[in-house]
């Protein structure tokens, strides 16, 4: 029986260490202590945790109950548990979590759940310490599962993707760590060229930051008591997100990634065949329990446009590809919440790669040097 770590006791934490346990593995689930309110409900229900059948007489997927094999507080623990980490915890936690397990690091294979170039963080951290690690770091383009703490030790899982795209840091060590990752993975991966593909590939890209800015009036007045992705999305805005699409797909081209268009990557993911995305937000099932945020510091904006927007912005400034809809996402979120978020966010020189040229970065990508 494979062993798998999950770092993180949120709604993808306690689904993943869930979903990792019913596919046949044994699986450690940690979480800081002075977070701990959730994996303490999993040991409340014996270190189980159920996944309901349905909610409020909408039908969930994989319901059941599983029995995790451990529940720690302990980093040193977790990390000696088992060769695969999955991080599954927001984007400003990564660096954090990352400062605790470092020291623990082998020959791990550490996948970020969603990556938004945390692998590249991680690098910079080791470098700028002179120190050498022979783990491999991954990035997911999100988490798989559309999913909800619903009650103690309980999660909803509302969806689930059909496979999940994955970039490799370094990119040459890519088919040999998909190789292992699928053996205790739950569901099918896709190797994409490297972990700024995955970063761009995130689908979140355009239909949370972009749709939360031109929304934010209704969400403060209506204190987010609507469904997001039915009610933002209106033939104009999804019209917006159009626009900011063309740019993260010009910025893949000059980058040479392939970049998969939204709406073919969202039908992909959850085998459906919706015609525009306008239709696809009206009508998913997958999202329709999915509350709204009620102001502009929920992580629609405050983690999806620092972590993901603001560093497929800077690539774009790096390669000269104009992204005017991207600078207004930004420009407008920052003076929501107060906040330089070009500074701030996840820059080429957070990074560790603003003094590289384009062939410097790609070589980078595919060798970690």
């Amino acid at each position: 029986m494979k062993r798998v770590t999950i770092i993180g006791g949120g709604n993808g934490g306690l689904t993943a260490a869930y979903h990792f346990t019913k596919v046949g593995n044994r699986v450690c689930l940690y979480d800081s202590m002075e977070y701990s309110e959730n994996i303490f409900g999993v040991i409340n229900q014996g270190n189980s945790i159920k996944a309901l059948a349905d909610v409020d007489g909408v039908k969930c997927e994989i319901a059941g109950r599983e029995r995790v094999d451990k529940v720690t507080t302990s980093m040193e623990e977790a990390m000696k548990y088992s060769k695969v980490v999955v991080l599954v915890v927001p984007s400003y936690a990564q660096e954090v979590i990352f400062e605790k397990l470092y020291p623990y690091l082998t020959d791990h294979i550490v996948v970020t759940m969603p990556g938004n170039f945390a692998s590249l963080i991680y690098s910079k951290f080791l470098t700028d310490k002179k120190l050498e690690k022979k783990a491999v770091f991954v990035d997911a383009i999100s988490i798989p599962w559309a999913c909800r703490i619903e009650c103690e030790g309980g999660v909803a899982i509302y969806g689930t993707k059909t496979h999940l795209p994955v970039g490799v840091f370094p990119a040459e060590e890519g088919e040999k760590a998909v190789a292992e990752l699928e053996e205790v993975f739950p569901l099918p991966l896709k190797l994409l060229d490297n972990v700024v593909a995955a970063g761009m590939e995130n689908i979140n890209f355009g239909g949370h930051p972009l749709l939360s800015v031109l929304n934010m009036g209704i969400m403060e007045n209506f204190n987010g008591e609507f469904n997001y992705y039915r009610d933002t999305c209106s033939i104009a805005t999804s019209r917006a997100v159009e626009v900011m699409e063309e740019e993260r797909v010009a910025l893949g081209e000059v980058m040479g990634v392939e970049i998969t268009p939204e709406l073919e990557a969202m039908n992909s993911l959850y085998n459906t065949d919706y015609i525009s995305v306008y239709e696809l937000n009206r009508s998913s099932a997958a999202h329709s329990k999915i509350g709204a945020p009620s102001n502009s510091h929920h992580r629609y904006i405050t983690e999806d446009i620092p972590y993901l927007v603001v560093p497929c912005y800077s690539f774009a400034e790096k390669m000269g590809v104009k992204t005017p809809m991207m600078y207004s996402c930004i420009t407008i979120a920052g003076a929501y919440n107060g906040k330089n978020y070009f500074k701030n966010g996840r820059n080429l020189q957070k990074l560790g790669v603003e003094k590289m040229s384009r062939d410097e970065i790609m070589n980078y990508l595919q060798t970690g040097r």
